[in-house]
């Protein structure tokens, strides 16, 4: 079982940056680690992951060249660099794990995640 425990999240200016955290307990470092959020209203939706080794990260295009996540395993932690925030990035900001992954295979829904974080909100004003 891995628990999963979101920071960082908070009010921020257009243009602004913050940078996520997630801290995860249990054997963490060979999981497939993603980040979603959820705006409210809609649905949660898909923003960026790495592959255990970090080797891998994929992106949504609405965050592509803005958001930068990364991991250090010996931490057990994933991170996401969010710089030149738009008010439309403002949601509830979701860690999650995946146990099984294959080299080259990318995981965007939900439902192929494990575990789960609380979230942590991300405001972004105009």
């Amino acid at each position: 079982q891995v628990q999963l425990v979101e920071s960082g999240g908070g009010l921020v200016q257009a243009g602004g940056s913050l940078r996520l955290s997630c801290a995860a307990s249990g054997r963490s470092s060979t999981y497939y680690m993603g980040w979603f959020r959820q705006a409210p209203g809609k649905e949660r939706e898909f923003v960026a992951a790495i592959t255990w080794n970090g080797g891998s990260t994929d992106y949504a295009d609405s965050v592509k060249g803005r958001f930068t996540i990364s991991r250090d395993n010996a931490k057990n932690a994933v991170y996401l660099q969010m710089n030149s925030l738009k008010p439309e990035d403002t949601a509830i900001y979701y860690c999650a794990a995946r146990r099984l992954s294959y080299s080259g295979r990318y995981y965007r829904a939900a439902d192929e995640y494990d575990y789960w974080g609380q979230g942590t909100q991300v405001t972004v004003s105009s």
